[in-house]
Order: C-alpha cells, then sequence, then structure tokens
C-alpha cells in the first residue's frame, strides 16, 4: 500500500479529541506531509491545523484526503460521503482507516472511477495470514499494553523505538492500527483480522531477527476492555513480547465506551505476565508510560512518582518527560 502525501486531514464533526485521535497522530509524528484540516460544522476536534476545504487542499498540493477518525464499529456516516466525492473529483486519492470499505459505498466507487483516483481502505488487510504457532522466533520483542483503550500505546511505542535508536538499539516500531500504518507506511491493522489469525498476523510482523534487533510493537486494545480483550490477547500471543510497557490514563474511573471499572496497574501486569507465558515464558513488565495530560506539572510529577514507588519500575510520560529511563532500563536487563 502506498499512500500518496501531502494529505488533506478530514475530521467531519467528530464529537470529541479522542475520535480524531488517528488524524492527531498522523500530525503529531508527520506533520510536515499535512496540508491542513477539514471540518464539518459541529466538529468538537482540532489538529491545530489551518481549516482548509478542498480546493485550497489541492492548491496545496495536497495528494490524498484522509479520514482520520475513529468511532464505535469503524462505520462511515452517510453525510460525509458529499466531502468525499467532492475530494475524489478534485482529483485526490482517499485513505480510511474506518472498518467500512470505501468501495463498498456506490457513490464514492463510481466518483473513484470516473476519477482515476485510489481508494486505501488502511484498516483491511489486503492478504491472508496463517493461524499462529507460537513457536519460539530470534530477535527481541516489546509490546505496549494498557490499561484501557485510548491511553498512548501508539505514541508510547513510537517514542521507544527513537529513544532506543538514539542510544544505540537496533530498534523497528510496528504498527497494529491504522494510525501507525499511516505514520510508518507499514504494518496490519490487527482489530480488522479474522478473529483466529490474530497471532499469526502479529507472528508475520514481526518474524525472525537479528538476535539484538527489537521489534516495539504497538499495542491495542486492554485485556481487560469488554469490548477489545479478544484482540489484546491474540496481540500478546502472536507478538510473543520479551519486554512490556503499560500505558495507563491515571484520571479515568470506567473504560472507554463502557461502564466497566478501570483495572489498576498492577492487575494489568499480572494478567499480561499470566497469558503471555504461554508463548514467550520470560516476558517481564520493564517500565509504566503515563499520560498525563489532564494533570498539570506538578501533579504529573506526583503521580508518576507514587507509581514508580509503587510498581518499582521506571514510570514516565512519553510526551512531556521522554522515556529515555525505560529504555536505559531495557538495555540493562537485556546487553
Amino acid at each position: 500500500m502506498q499512500i500518496e502525501k501531502p494529505y488533506l486531514m478530514f475530521i467531519g464533526d467528530v464529537a470529541d479529541q479522542l475520535a480524531a485521535k488517528t488524524a492527531a497522530g498522523i500530525v503529531d509524528w508527520r506533520r510536515d506531509w499535512c496540508v491542513g484540516q477539514l471540518r464539518l460544522p459541529g466538529c468538537k476536534a482540532d489538529l491545530g491545523l489551518e481549516d482548509i476545504d478542498i480546493a485550497e487542499g489541492k492548491r496545496r498540493g495536497a495528494r490524498t484526503m484522509v479520514v482520520g477518525v475513529v468511532n464505535a464499529g469503524g462505520v462511515l456516516p452517510e453525510h460525509w460521503i458529499r466531502s468525499i466525492v467532492e475530494a475524489l473529483d478534485a482529483g485526490l486519492d482517499i485513505a480510511s482507516g474506518l472498518h467500512k470499505r470505501l468501495e463498498d459505498v456506490p457513490e464514492i466507487a463510481a466518483a473513484a472511477e470516473r476519477n482515476g483516483r485510489t481508494l486505501h481502505n488502511v484498516r483491511l488487510p489486503s492478504q491472508t495470514f496463517a493461524t499462529g504457532q507460537g513457536t519460539k522466533r530470534t530477535g527481541l520483542r516489546l509490546l505496549t499494553v494498557g490499561t484501557d483503550c485510548s491511553v498512548g500505546k501508539k505514541y508510547t511505542a513510537l517514542a521507544l523505538e527513537k529513544e532506543m535508536r538514539a542510544q544505540g538499539l537496533d530498534a523497528d516500531f510496528q504498527a497494529t492500527g491504522q494510525t501507525g500504518i499511516f505514520i510508518s507506511g507499514r504494518g496490519v491493522a490487527v482489530d480488522a483480522v479474522v478473529a483466529d489469525f490474530i497471532s499469526g498476523a502479529a507472528e508475520w510482523l514481526s518474524p525472525d531477527a537479528d538476535p539484538q534487533h527489537w521489534d516495539v510493537i504497538e499495542g491495542q486494545g486492554s485485556l481487560f476492555h469488554p469490548s477489545f480483550a479478544g484482540v489484546t490477547l491474540g496481540l500478546l500471543h502472536g507478538a510473543q513480547p520479551d519486554a512490556f510497557v503499560v500505558c495507563h490514563e491515571p484520571t479515568r474511573t470506567t473504560m472507554r465506551g463502557v461502564p466497566a471499572r478501570l483495572p489498576t496497574i498492577r492487575q494489568v501486569i499480572d494478567a499480561t505476565v499470566a497469558c503471555g507465558r504461554l508463548t514467550n515464558p520470560r516476558i517481564q513488565c520493564v517500565g509504566i508510560a503515563v499520560n498525563t495530560q489532564a494533570l498539570d506539572e506538578a501533579a504529573a510529577r506526583a503521580c508518576l512518582a507514587e507509581i514508580a514507588e509503587t510498581e518499582g519500575l521506571p514510570t514516565t510520560d512519553p510526551v512531556r518527560f521522554g522515556v529515555a529511563e525505560i529504555v536505559k532500563h531495557v538495555k540493562v536487563l537485556y546487553e
């Protein structure tokens, strides 16, 4: 899949900032690829880009309009179709991270055909996978796991890859969701893989490698989330991680989108180790990444210090304070 750049970021009329996290992730890590944002009336998210229309995006050199949103079920709202068709008629390709196949919408399929444009369904794998085997693979793997959805697993994995390289480690980020694929150019959206093949897809994503090579694998969902735990478990078994980092948002009391209570960090560590030992008996937690966006700096530092003391592990906010201490800990454990 080769998505042409630059991007015009379409976020429709989403109800909150988290609903635009795909677009926000692209802007945070590949801002130079983005010419502006297109928002519909009532949109409650803002990427910090200039608001422009499709014609202006085209004038600025956009090649692809990215539908950079997430929602329950990955559906495409009917009132967004007009904007997508307009972009195709203006000569842009469309790339979507939704579950809904773009070509399954007759108006979109017709517009793409008459304009000779390409439709990219980033969330839908174009290949098939084998079932997972659980056979030990060479190389090293680090997986980010969460106490909940949307707590920073992708950002933490990207920050770890960057810092590991800065500290002299051989490391590659491996994307398991649509935003990561937009950012890295490679990967598989595991939540769109048939359940029997999730672990096999994770094995394909992180095959045998040099003994000192790290695959830093983006986590999905949470073992404790009633909606998505199945995806999380399949990814855990297939990733076969030697190390994992727990990602947490400290102000939440319930899981995103459901009334289930948030687990503790210790519960997530213990469950991840217990389940992960099926394919890697040596799995261990190497750090904790806390999303302190909702806290001021003093409160954030106090929160991190308390968690670090309780869990006895390097604890940081990857965005505010970086992940150098976690990577140093990894080097001590594995070099």
